[in-house]
């Protein structure tokens, strides 16, 4: 998932030009944009000395789609559509801040059944994306494969079997969500949680294998003072020891019913960040089974607002935001009363977690890299957008 430097493209010599701000480098590395085992295209601009890294220069960009533009373009309903894509790791979760804030304009109460419904669906695709980064990053740094993607495999036949989807779940409408569970479907999703928590463990040997300590420890720390001043969010944020997610500290959903724990560690290195991804998989199974408890008691019921055919957000605006898989999920929407959005803004995490990377690389040296990027959990689209 993450670069490795074998796409490393070298300029010597006074035509290569070092990263701005810094002098005349022994030597300037070209990481990127175009590389097989990237989802993504990034391009690191390294000066070097020696093999110590003494500038980091990201230029993104390559994605951009001008996915804010698009949303002007496009009815509400076609939004929730474009905007789980730009992280195609966290679309439920992309989808879910959108509604929100078109419901919060609305006036909209959404029906208990969906409100559970969306907490667990959240959850679930929170430890989509964290299984996903558990299993690919210790084999990047030389560790043998902990393999977890038959348990997430099943996690994901449940999603699809709900909404018809693998990665773009589109599930989330305006007012709730879009159909009823399948029958047995809450059975599928315990034993699910059930075939995770006996994998846990084998999730968290790297934390104690030799070789990831040599390659994580101490290498890529992020203080908490610099995870603030870049805006840095999430797991990457509580692994410097910045005590904020929103779940508990501004809850939304049924959070506020639910006790969510925070997982921090204080180190702000790889390690650290490793031990937090795999702390908060434990914490996201508790409240799937916590959320599903609800779903089976609350009575029948609908799980969606009859709305009219053409919706229409009334003239103003508002802000809302979410803890998304990889931090914090913003969006600034400002209606002129049309069906149209007159502006919608995403704050996603990727980009401030991204930008971190010059403080974070400056005096590693190369063959730190790998376990810097693989440990900043980031898709690239959502650096672009």
């Amino acid at each position: 998932m993450t670069p490795s430097t074998r796409a490393l493209t070298v300029a010597v010599g006074p035509a290569a030009a070092a990263p701005s701000g810094e002098g005349a480098p022994d030597l300037v590395l070209d990481l990127g944009p175009s590389h097989p085992s990237t989802h993504g295209g990034l391009r690191l601009r390294l000066a070097l000395d020696g093999d110590r890294i003494t500038a980091c220069e990201p230029e993104v960009g390559f994605l951009h789609r001008g996915a804010e533009k698009l949303f002007e373009a496009r009815d509400y309903r076609q939004v929730v559509m474009l905007v789980n894509r730009h992280d195609w790791l966290s679309a439920f979760a992309n989808e879910l801040g959108v509604v929100l804030a078109v419901e919060r304009m609305l006036g909209i109460e959404v029906p208990p059944r969906a409100v559970w419904l969306r907490t667990v669906l959240a959850e679930l695709n929170r430890v989509l994306h964290h299984l996903l980064f558990l299993g690919t990053y210790p084999p990047e740094i030389g560790e043998a494969p902990r393999w977890v993607l038959p348990e997430r495999e099943a996690l994901l036949g449940l999603m699809e079997e709900l909404t018809g989807g693998r990665m773009h779940f589109m599930f989330n409408r305006v007012g709730g969500v879009k159909e009823e569970l399948p029958a047995g479907w809450l059975h599928g999703v315990g034993t699910a949680v059930a075939g995770l928590r006996a994998a846990l463990p084998r999730l968290r040997e790297p934390l104690a294998e030799p070789l990831f300590e040599q390659r994580t420890r101490g290498v890529g720390v992020l203080t908490r003072e610099a995870a603030l001043d870049h805006g840095v969010s999430g797991p990457v944020a509580r692994a410097s020891g910045l005590d904020l997610d929103l779940r508990r500290d501004e809850p939304y959903l049924g959070y506020a019913e639910l006790d969510v724990a925070v997982p921090i560690r204080t180190g702000g290195d790889a390690w650290s960040r490793f031990a937090v991804l795999v702390e908060e998989v434990a914490v996201s199974l508790d409240l799937v089974e916590q959320g599903v408890d609800r779903l089976r008691s609350l009575p029948p019921g609908p799980l969606g607002v009859r709305l009219p055919k053409i919706v229409k957000a009334p003239e103003g605006a508002t802000y809302a935001w979410t803890e998304s898989p990889g931090g914090l999920n913003g969006y600034y929407l400002v209606s002129h009363g049309e069906k149209t959005p007159w502006r919608l803004k995403l704050r996603s995490p990727g980009f401030n977690n991204a930008s971190a990377l010059p403080a974070l690389l400056r005096g590693a040296t190369v063959a730190d890299l790998v376990p810097v990027l693989g440990s900043l959990f980031f898709v690239v689209g959502d650096i672009d957008k």
